[in-house]
């Protein structure tokens, strides 16, 4: 069984992130398949949309902490990094169906989808300044730029959850229907978008996107630069740490004490 699994019919190529147990979060293994997933997607003419989602009660739990550690972000050319420059130049409609928790990059990777289809369940959450790191998939220019400065540092600095219905206030979804209607209400779209003229949609997409190609991978490369400084700082590793234990981070026994005079 793998961790992500796809199918391809009537043009549409249905994508599932396939570790249930976990709440499908991401690998470095994952990370390199999704991203190996998109490029050969996007040059293969019988997939004209992709179709994304999670099996299971979630979306996205965002990493998988234990393999995080194990297989840390590089700034250049690690997994992360690799899947994040797929997305940015992904050709064609990205449909995503959310259910359940979708936190960290199971939120900031979906910045990257054309549409964003959530069921009553889901529930978001960016919780990178919590863990002692910084924003990623470009969501530090992607985020802001979609509902402004104030709104994004509620999500991005107090980490707070929130609500399908508040994505879909802010900009981050494009529908929130009931969790029973979900996939069938993104598989809907992607079959339309399907028999659609293929040139047509991606240069469109493309025209829709040129904006802001060059500002996500400016972000790209500035978020990878302070992530893999931040990551390993005492500061994440007592976050980490927390996390895995079940309890409250102290981030204060990990400030230097400061010199007498």
């Amino acid at each position: 069984m793998s961790d992500i699994n796809t199918e391809c019919s009537g043009g549409v190529l249905r994508v599932e992130l396939n570790r249930p147990g976990r709440k499908n979060a991401m690998t470095a293994a994952m990370y390199t398949t999704m991203a190996e997933i998109l490029t050969s997607s996007d040059q293969d003419e019988d997939v004209r949309v992709v179709l994304w989602h999670g099996a299971g009660d979630a979306f996205c739990a965002g990493n998988d902490v234990e393999d995080f550690l194990k297989n840390p972000p590089a700034p250049d050319d690690s997994p992360q990094v690799r899947l994040m420059n797929a997305f940015i130049g992904f050709s064609k409609p990205l449909v995503a169906a959310v259910q359940g928790t979708a936190v960290g990059g199971g939120t900031t990777m979906l910045t990257h989808c054309d549409f964003v289809y959530a069921g009553e369940s889901a529930r978001f959450q960016m919780p990178f300044v919590d863990l002692a790191l910084v924003p990623e998939f470009g969501s530090s220019f992607s985020i802001p730029a979609r509902m402004g400065h104030l709104r994004a540092a509620e999500l991005i600095l107090l980490a707070e959850r929130f609500t399908a219905a508040r994505a879909a206030e802010l900009g981050l979804v494009t529908r929130v229907v009931p969790d029973a209607e979900l996939f069938s209400t993104a598989a809907a779209t992607a079959e339309r978008l399907a028999a659609k003229a293929s040139g047509a949609l991606c240069a469109s997409k493309r025209l829709l996107k040129q904006a802001s190609i060059a500002p996500l991978r400016q972000a790209v490369a500035a978020e990878m630069a302070e992530f893999t400084a931040r990551v390993v700082s005492a500061d994440a590793k007592e976050a980490l740490s927390a996390f895995l234990e079940k309890r409250p981070p102290n981030f204060n026994s990990t400030k230097k004490p400061v010199a007498a005079e």
